[in-house]
């Protein structure tokens, strides 16, 4: 059954707006407190009385409940407006909560529409992060996520004159997504452990720990000591997000350490070489691209995917990033890595849509072409050329990042603003990296 087939025959007769996510997914953020349905939704704050009851409730939540009762009746949350915005671009666009939802049993997904939407419900997947130690500072991510973005803020000050960044991003550091030194007992940690013993190692179907950097995190090693040191006790897949921005030897110790275990990896990468460095800033793509091959060589790891997030700067090299995933597909086998395109949209003057539209259908005709020069093989995936297309419709229907962007003069103000103290902060040149968009630069 495709993607569509399956939205129209499984997920819709379940309701007009219904996903598994809600009910079997969440990300969690055990630094600060905070959790989510999936990476779509903003995050809201877990209730810390509770867990100490209820370890469950770091993902029960009432906010999630209420939307849960929301899908039974075929209403849309208004947190999920990015899979809104997808399917209302017509087309039978294919949503990311078809993707969320189809990893789940028919049974599973039939229970979660008629069940009471207050039951507190156990997680089959669950991404979680323990606190925000990075390496990095990527130009789209902040000080909530990268402690190397924390340090940036702290030795330079707040970016100035973004008047569209209603989250505030970039204004100050964040301490509020690092409620807890590591010597301090983190009670979201301590609920998280305790609901791991009691029931969440049985119905896990999968486990993935992000961060910040988790190779960084003791607790993403004490994790992997207990999969090591309880064999057959668990089912559970581990998958690990990692920005593989480090030497060989970290990476070959989570391999040793995980010998016997079923282990995924994720990976993130948009971009090819000096334009990959400029967006990921910390990266050296030389090191990244060899770790990438060394992974796949060792024979260790299940799957290695590469997750992309779509910005406005990485458009002029991701076709050509995609065709270097595809010549692994050829040296290493068409499952030796697979990829997603995920479209930022906040800070929403880093999206895409930012970009003049001569521009935009500049580059919507490469993913055009490469569509076409591979169009018929077998080693692009389903999901790998759905999120192409996906991201052509974007590319050429939507015009604002979402439903509380600013106009469109503002976001370039910003993103000429953002740019010019990023270089001045990291040392780089944007007219240097991107010389295909210095007139239009410099003229915002």
């Amino acid at each position: 059954m495709d993607d569509l087939t399956f939205r129209r025959q499984v997920l819709d007769p379940l309701s007009a707006s219904f996903c598994g996510a809600k009910w079997y997914n969440a990300t969690i953020w055990l630094g600060s407190g905070m959790t989510t349905s999936c990476h779509h939704p903003p995050a809201h704050r877990i209730n810390e009385q509770e867990i100490k009851l209820y370890p469950s409730r770091i993902h029960n939540t009432a906010e999630k409940k209420q939307d849960r009762a929301q899908m039974q009746r075929g209403e849309r949350p208004p947190g999920c407006e990015y899979c809104w915005k997808i399917e209302d671009m017509g087309r039978d666009a294919v949503s990311d909560r078809v993707y969320k939802s189809r990893i789940y049993p028919k049974e599973a997904l039939d229970e979660a529409s008629h069940m009471d939407p207050d039951r507190d419900v156990n997680l089959r997947t669950l991404e979680i992060s323990f606190d925000r130690t990075c390496q990095l500072a990527c130009s789209y991510c902040n000080p909530a996520f990268s402690s190397t973005w924390v340090r940036d803020i702290h030795r330079n000050g707040a970016y100035r004159d973004l008047v569209s960044d209603g989250r505030n991003h970039f204004t100050h550091e964040h301490a509020s997504a690092q409620l807890y030194t590591i010597n301090d007992e983190n009670p979201y940690i301590t609920a998280f452990f305790e609901w791991w013993e009691q029931d969440l190692h049985r119905t896990l179907d999968e486990l993935r720990i992000t961060g910040g950097e988790p190779l960084m995190s003791g607790y993403t090693w004490r994790l992997v000591d207990w999969f090591r040191s309880n064999p057959g006790r668990s089912h559970t897949r581990l998958a690990i997000n990692s920005n593989l921005a480090m030497e060989w030897s970290t990476i070959q110790r989570l391999l040793d350490s995980c010998g016997g275990i079923e282990l995924d990896l994720y990976t993130s990468n948009e971009s090819m070489a000096a334009h990959a460095e400029y967006i990921r800033d910390g990266l050296d793509w030389s090191q990244w691209c060899d770790n990438v091959h060394a992974i796949i060589r060792s024979g260790q790891v299940r799957q290695l995917h590469v997750m992309c997030t779509i910005n406005a700067l990485c458009l002029e090299s991701l076709p050509e990033f995609l065709d270097y995933l595809v010549d692994i597909k050829h040296e290493h086998g068409p499952n030796a890595v697979s990829f997603t395109l995920n479209i930022l949209r906040f800070p929403s003057f880093q999206s895409p849509l930012v970009l003049p539209e001569k521009t935009r259908e500049h580059h919507k005709q490469r993913l055009v072409d490469f569509m076409t020069r591979h169009k018929g093989y077998n080693y692009l995936q389903e999901h790998e050329t759905n999120h192409v297309a996906r991201l052509i419709d974007y590319l050429d229907v939507v015009k604002t990042p979402h439903s509380d962007a600013f106009d469109m003069p503002k976001l370039h103000s910003d993103f000429r603003n953002f740019y010019q103290q990023y270089d001045t902060r990291r040392g780089k040149s944007f007219l240097d990296t991107f010389p295909d968009l210095n007139t239009w630069y410099q003229s915002l």
